[in-house]
């Protein structure tokens, strides 16, 4: 299997569905997802409620993102404001996409039979453990070896951890 180049700019094939280059993404809504359900779980009424403060504040998120990015790209590339746009959509879909794991973890728990509270704990330390791996992973992908790759995987797993303690004391 060859190895595909460090370089930001990949081809179609190398990184058809922008999971590469949109990892900034992914980290980010993990923590906005992982800041959510540590501030809410336990205040709201319902899994309904929670799920929808995770979704919510996540696409609330995004939008600012892609917002802050088209305009960036307007005013810096000189791009229409529209084509900006759609370029930015391309680059920052995974900040939304990324809720959809804690929310799916937090659903399945739901669904076995836990209660509220310990699908939102269980939903927040997935989050902890995407973390932990998409830093990990980031840090092999930039080609560090595994030792370096796992203080990555460290330091992701610290910002979930942040969110924990935030859940604990909270509750």
């Amino acid at each position: 299997m060859s190895r595909v180049s460090a370089e930001p700019d990949r081809t179609p094939e190398e990184d058809r569905w922008g999971l590469l280059r949109g990892g900034e993404g992914l980290m980010t809504g993990t923590v906005v997802s992982a800041a959510v359900i540590a501030a809410t779980a336990g205040h709201v009424d319902s899994t309904l409620q929670l799920a929808t403060a995770i979704v919510g504040t996540t696409l609330v998120y995004w939008l600012a993102h892609l917002h802050a990015a088209a305009i960036g790209s307007a005013v810096h590339q000189r791009l229409h404001p529209l084509h900006a746009l759609r370029s930015a959509a391309t680059h920052t879909w995974t900040v939304a996409a990324a809720s959809l794991v804690p929310l799916a973890i937090l659903l399945v728990a739901r669904a076995l039979g836990v209660d509220e509270l310990g699908a939102a704990w269980i939903a927040l330390w997935a989050t902890v453990a995407l973390l932990a791996l998409y830093s990990y992973l980031a840090g092999r992908r930039g080609g560090l070896g595994v030792r370096d790759s796992i203080v990555c995987g460290a330091a992701g797993c610290g910002l979930g951890l942040v969110a924990a303690a935030l859940k604990a004391a909270l509750h």
